[in-house]
């Protein structure tokens, strides 16, 4: 986004100039939550339950949580707002922290001059959304460490991302100065770019525009992505490479659309790249953050949940679409480190790993020669170091660090190693064995242990999916389990609210679309795995909150929080990054939804959305992919495969995992009993057996009690 000149404040205005790009600096681990030694200060992060906030409690800056306490403390006090934003396992935030927030000089100037708050970007999505928009549109800079520098009332008019202690000393007495000298020019500027950003984060007004977007929209943006793509090793774009799960779910889906075939090689290949490199943990599971360079091969180490969630999602399909076991396996590898790694006891999924561990990125995943050698037994060690990349000199360097640790190797899989044969591969298994065993020893990065809705929502769908797609119960357990423990902790039925955030017992209050969308989609995705009528009422239930929440009954979408004096205003989030959209996530699963139910509410909602985000989707669609796909959707009749019978009995467990066991993003499965659309309870199983009918509207192919058959029918393409 970039707002009009008008509204921008450059820096240099303020005598201030935009921060430098991150520089080398000392690496240093996280702070512990809870230091054995006693600490010289603790301020009010103490009570909080935020795992990064409880890693800045015995700072000497005075932080306050997000919250009215620390405004009107600045509107008392006449002072400005520090408001610093993070999350636990974001590497430069232990550094500013170490270098700036430790400090005691630092702290002087902040204490006396500022009213400074911490938020957990991680826990207030929208706030941060809000000020990360803000610094973007006036040519800032965007990411993380946030440091935002606003009025009493909220509103931003300065900030940067990371700054050298020398110079964030400088820029806040320099704030300090120009906000007593100069608060009026401060204060009105500040108050033009809050105008300009609710213009066009909050208020855009959809043109009445009846027309329906191109039928080929979806395999224009998909060829427009084609362009970019790396034939060598896959992906998207240049270095650094994220897998921007989303994108190849839109390439798979157009494929389907229009028969090219060369869309789907384009992901698949992406894929077998990815899961040779060294972005998959291959001891111990699950994918880092992204790659540094262009071959997949040295990660920023940090595991997050959204994206294992997605990642899981997208090596589903592409096991279903090329029928090559190697993506299911790489989908089993993932769900075992979710499971064993991320998951509470009582259900829940944590949020993610840092990349750090012992001051050393990195330290936890890499082998030296020696180590590898001392964990595999040098007969295994000698065969299989080739296999796996292992050398002397080793293949990663922190650069970062003054003092960085030599001969590390990142693991990946060489070609001979893709290419084993299957006592290769047992071979190769036993050794990884071996060295999860002698890493399960290391000092283990730092786990943010909290866990969060939204995000539990990601991975929920993935993993109702992965347990009926791969035949493997520990998965769907573990998905009912998610559910139980979601409902029970996080959700009040009266009300039908859903909190976003639970820790050590407690949960916190804020409303966020993210997480009802996120979890919904979820629960649309358990119900198709499960056919539970409990799953698909509380679906309903949980839809008729998000609509009731955050819907906009006048330009139509979904405000990203609901209604709320803490915010400076609501905002619609549009694009997908990292995470998809909450408005695209709420339209998919309403959608999905409304086809099972037949509830004419759901669709509605979902359409006027369609509607209010459609200028985007002609003029951007790149940066909308999931609300494409979720297009296409709205655009078709979709298939609906029903499954008569017992869904517990055996037969129709055969006959609903022959309808998953296929791609097809235009279809949605539902069981005969429960809130489903009416027409599906008047279908009844045949000859006493489980039955399948799979429809579109009112007409059904002949019912079916064979498996291959339910397959074969929702393998076709849609007219």
């Amino acid at each position: 986004m970039k707002l009009p000149a008008s509204c921008l404040i450059p820096a240099a205005a303020l005598g201030l100039a935009t921060p430098p790009p991150l520089p080398a600096a000392d690496k240093s681990p996280p702070p512990p939550v809870n230091s054995p030694a006693k600490p010289r200060h603790t301020n009010r992060l103490a009570s909080e339950k935020s795992p990064y906030l409880l890693q800045h409690q015995h700072n000497p800056v005075d932080w306050y949580p997000w919250g009215e306490e620390a405004f009107e403390k600045a509107k008392r006090e006449n002072k400005p707002v520090l408001l610093s934003i993070g999350y636990s396992t974001c590497h430069w935030c232990h550094v500013m922290e170490r270098e700036s927030f430790e400090s005691d000089a630092v702290a002087a100037v902040i204490n006396e001059k500022f009213i400074a708050i911490k938020l957990d970007r991680e826990e207030r999505p929208d706030i941060d959304h809000i000020y990360m928009t803000a610094m973007q549109a006036v040519e800032l800079g965007g990411g993380w460490p946030l440091n935002v520098f606003l009025t009493p009332d909220r509103q931003p008019f300065f900030g940067g991302t990371y700054f050298p202690k020398d110079r964030f000393i400088a820029t806040l007495n320099h704030v300090d100065k120009l906000w007593k000298e100069n608060r009026k020019e401060l204060t009105a500027d500040a108050e033009n770019l809050t105008r300009a950003l609710q213009k066009h984060m909050a208020d855009r007004t959809a043109p009445e525009n009846t027309e329906p977007l191109a039928r080929d929209i979806q395999a224009a943006t998909a060829r427009a992505f084609m362009d970019s793509f790396d034939p060598v090793d896959g992906g998207w774009g240049k270095a650094p490479k994220f897998p921007q799960p989303q994108v190849p779910g839109l390439l798979l889906l157009a494929s389907k659309l229009t028969g090219d075939s060369a869309m789907q090689d384009q992901v698949l290949l992406t894929c077998r790249r990815m899961a040779a490199g060294g972005i998959c943990d291959h001891v111990g599971g699950g994918f880092a953050r992204y790659s540094v360079d262009a071959q997949w091969l040295v990660p920023h180490f940090e595991k997050m949940l959204y994206d294992n969630a997605q990642l899981l999602d997208l090596y589903l399909d592409a096991g279903l679409v090329s029928g090559d076991p190697a993506f299911m396996d790489t989908a089993r590898s993932i769900a075992r480190y979710v499971q064993r790694d991320m998951t509470h006891k009582d259900g829940g999924w944590y949020s993610a790993e840092d990349a750090d561990s012992e001051g050393h990125e990195g330290k936890f995943h890499c082998w030296t020669l020696e180590d590898f050698r001392s964990a595999a037994g040098p007969d295994d060690a000698d065969w299989a170091a080739p296999m796996l990349g292992v050398t002397a000199n080793g293949n990663f360097l922190d650069h970062s660090h003054p003092d960085p640790l030599k001969g590390l190797n990142v693991l990946s899989l060489s070609k001979d190693a893709q290419s084993l044969d299957a006592a290769g591969k047992a071979r190769l298994s036993a050794v990884l064995a071996k060295l999860a065993a002698a890493r399960a020893k290391r000092v283990r990065p730092h786990l943010d242990d909290k866990i969060l809705t939204s995000w539990n929502g990601l991975m929920l769908a993935a993993m109702a999916r992965a347990g009926i797609i791969l035949g493997d119960d520990s998965c769907l357990a573990a998905a009912r389990k998610n559910f139980a423990f979601v409902r029970s902790t996080l959700w009040d039925p009266a009300s039908k609210t859903l909190f976003h955030r639970w820790r050590d017992g407690g949960r916190d209050t804020a409303q966020l679309l993210s997480a009802y969308a996120f979890y919904l989609h979820g629960t649309v995705e358990l119900y198709q795995a499960t056919l539970d009528p409990d799953v698909l009422t509380f679906s309903i239930q949980l839809a008729e909150g998000l609509i009731e929440k955050f819907a906009d009954p006048k330009e139509g979408g979904f405000f990203t929080s609901a209604a709320s004096k803490d915010l400076l205003f609501r905002a619609k989030d549009d694009y997908d990054g990292a995470e998809p959209s909450g408005n695209a996530m709420a339209v998919s699963a309403l959608l999905r939804l409304a086809a099972i139910t037949e509830n004419t509410s759901f669709r509605a909602a979902a359409d006027k959305a369609l509607h209010f985000v459609k200028p985007k989707l002609v003029s951007s669609p790149q940066g909308l992919t999931l609300m494409l796909k979720a297009a296409a959707f709205a655009s078709r009749e979709p298939f609906r495969a029903v499954i008569a019978g017992d869904p517990a009995s055996t037969e129709a467990r055969q006959l609903l995992a022959a309808a998953h066991k296929v791609y097809q993003p235009f279809r949605v499965i539902l069981g005969t009993s429960g809130p489903v659309e009416p027409f599906a309870l008047t279908l009844l199983p045949k000859d006493a057996k489980a039955t399948a009918y799979v429809c579109t509207g009112k007409s059904c192919l002949p019912p079916t009690s064979d498996p291959a058959t339910v397959s074969q029918s929702l393998a076709a393409k849609l007219p």
